[in-house]
C-alpha cells in the first residue's frame, strides 16, 4: 500500500534510433503487447494521475494509448516535448520557461516508457521511502550503458551519465535504474536550474539530482531488482526482455496448475488465460486473447485469439483467430479459422474455415471447406453425427444436415438433407493394356 497519493510521469518522447526501425521504440512488442502498454498498466495501479510525454510519432502513440486504455482516459494526460528548445530527459518535463506542467499530487514518480518489465511491487520500494527525493538504483557486474550512481554514506550524491563519466567513474557498479520520486516543489525548483553544458547539449533530468545534492539535499537510493528495470534500446535487448517476461508468464501459469513439458520452448502472451488443469507440450505457441480451459495442447501447436475447452489439440495443429472449440479432438496438421466446433473430431490434414460443426461429427483427412470465392468468405454449416469422408471439398455456402454421410472424394456444391448420402465422383474406367500401348512395351 502507498503511504501517500502521487502523480506518475512516463517519458515516451525518444526516437529510439538504436532499434533501427521505423516503428517507434515503445510500440515494439514483447509477448504480444507494446512496451508502453506494460508501463502504463503498472502506472495506473499506482495513480489516477498519469502523464505521458511524447515527441517522436506523438500522434501514433497517443492514438494507441487512447484506443487501448479507453476506460482510463480520465486518468491519462498527454504532453508534447518542445524538443527544439528543451532536448533531453530534463527537457521532457519543461514547458514555458522550463516550468513543470501541472500534476495533481505533491509527489511525482518518473518512469521511462522503454522499461516493460517494471512491477508495482518493485516500484513501491522506491515510493515508500521517506526522503523528498529518491532514486532507484541497482548493481551490475558490467554497468556499460548505464548512468553511474555515486553513493556515499548511504546517500546518493550524483548520477553521472556514461558519456560524461571519467574512467574512474565508469568503474562504479551501482547504476541508475531510471526511476525517481520527487517532491514536486523540489522538481520544479531544480528544473529551472538545469543547463545543457554537456556532450549531448541536452537537459539531463539526472542533473537535478546532482544539483539538489550539492545544495545539501538528501537523496535516498532505493536498491531495486535489476531485472524489473531493464531498459530496451535495441532488438537484442527486446529479445532479452521478452524472454524474461515469458519466464514470468510460464511460471504464473504453472502456479495456476498448468502442466508444461519443456517450458522453455513454450511461447505465451500476456492475455492468455488458463482455467482448470491444462497440459502444454513442447513447442506450443499461444498468442492473443486466448482462453484455454481443461485442455491438452500437444507439441508444436499454434493457437491465436480463440477459446478452447475440454479439447485435445494437435500435435502440429493451427487454430487461427476467432475459434470456439469445445469437447473436440483436433489432430495433426489440421488448420481451423473463425469456426465453432462442438464435440467433433478432425484427425489430420484438414482445413476448416468459417464453419460450424456439431457433436458426433467426424471430418476425414484432406477435407477442405472452400470458404473464399475470390471476393468474400462464406460459411459451411455441418450438423450432428455427420461423417465427412476423406479428400472432400465443401463449396461454401453449404448446409449439411445432421445424420448424413459425405462420401470420400466428393466435391459438394449442394445442401444435404438429413439421413442422406451425398456422393459426387466420376465413374472409374480401367483401360485394359493401356500402359503397354502408351510406352510401346511388350506384355
Amino acid at each position: 500500500m502507498l503511504k501517500n497519493p502521487l502523480s506518475v510521469i512516463i517519458l515516451a518522447a525518444g526516437a529510439g534510433t538504436r532499434m533501427k526501425s521505423s516503428t517507434p521504440k515503445v510500440l515494439h512488442k514483447i509477448c504480444g503487447k507494446p512496451m508502453l502498454f506494460y508501463v502504463i498498466q503498472e502506472a495506473l495501479k499506482l495513480s489516477d494521475d498519469v502523464h505521458i510525454v511524447l515527441f517522436f510519432e506523438a500522434q501514433m502513440l497517443r492514438e494507441y494509448v487512447e484506443k487501448t486504455f479507453v476506460n482510463h482516459l480520465n486518468a491519462i494526460h498527454f504532453h508534447l516535448q518542445n524538443h527544439l528548445l528543451y532536448p533531453g530527459t530534463g527537457g521532457a518535463l519543461m514547458g514555458e520557461g522550463k516550468n513543470l506542467f501541472d500534476v495533481k499530487y505533491p509527489r511525482v514518480l518518473l518512469l521511462n516508457a522503454d522499461m516493460p518489465l517494471i512491477k508495482k511491487e518493485e516500484l513501491e520500494k522506491l515510493i515508500n521511502t521517506d526522503a523528498l527525493v529518491s532514486v532507484g538504483v541497482f548493481s551490475l557486474s558490467d554497468p556499460s550503458g548505464y548512468g553511474r550512481a555515486l553513493i556515499e554514506d548511504k546517500k546518493l550524491k550524483a548520477i553521472i551519465e556514461e558519456k560524461d563519466a571519467t574512467s574512474e567513474e565508469r568503474a562504479i557498479t551501482d547504476v541508475n535504474a531510471g526511476v525517481y520520486i520527487y517532491d514536486v516543489s523540489i522538481l520544479k525548483a531544480y528544473l529551472l536550474k538545469l543547463e545543457n553544458n554537456n556532450a549531448q547539449k541536452e537537459y539531463y533530468l539526472t542533473d537535478t539530482i546532482t544539483l539538489y545534492a550539492n545544495d545539501g539535499g538528501e537523496i535516498a537510493p532505493a536498491m531495486l531488482e535489476c531485472e524489473s528495470f531493464l531498459g530496451v534500446n535495441s532488438k537484442k535487448q527486446l529479445a532479452l526482455a521478452e524472454e524474461i517476461l515469458l519466464t514470468r508468464l510460464r511460471e504464473h501459469a504453472m502456479e495456476q496448475g498448468v502442466i508444461m513439458h519443456m517450458p522453455e520452448t513454450i511461447y505465451l502472451e500476456a492475455d492468455v488465460e488458463f482455467i482448470g488443469e491444462c497440459e502444454l507440450e513442447e513447442g506450443v505457441h499461444i498468442q492473443g486473447k486466448c482462453k484455454i480451459i481443461s485442455s491438452h495442447i500437444k507439441a508444436h501447436t499454434f493457437i491465436e485469439d480463440s477459446v478452447i475447452q475440454d479439447c485435445s489439440i494437435g500435435p502440429m495443429a493451427h487454430i487461427r483467430a476467432h475459434c470456439e472449440i469445445s469437447h473436440s479432438h483436433i489432430g495433426n496438421f489440421v488448420e481451423v479459422k473463425s469456426s465453432k466446433l462442438t464435440g467433433m473430431k478432425a484427425g489430420h490434414l484438414s482445413y476448416l474455415g468459417d464453419c460450424e460443426i456439431g457433436k458426433g461429427s467426424n471430418i476425414g483427412a484432406g477435407v477442405i471447406t472452400c470458404n473464399y470465392d475470390g471476393k468474400q468468405k462464406h460459411k459451411s454449416i455441418i450438423g450432428e453425427n455427420v461423417f465427412v469422408g476423406s479428400d472432400t471439398q465443401l463449396i461454401a455456402p453449404i448446409n449439411i444436415a445432421s445424420n448424413t454421410i459425405i462420401a470420400s472424394g466428393t466435391t459438394l456444391t449442394k445442401n444435404v438433407e438429413e439421413g442422406d448420402l451425398a456422393i459426387s465422383r466420376v465413374k472409374q474406367e480401367n483401360k485394359k493394356g493401356f500402359f503397354y500401348a502408351f510406352f510401346k512395351k511388350n506384355t
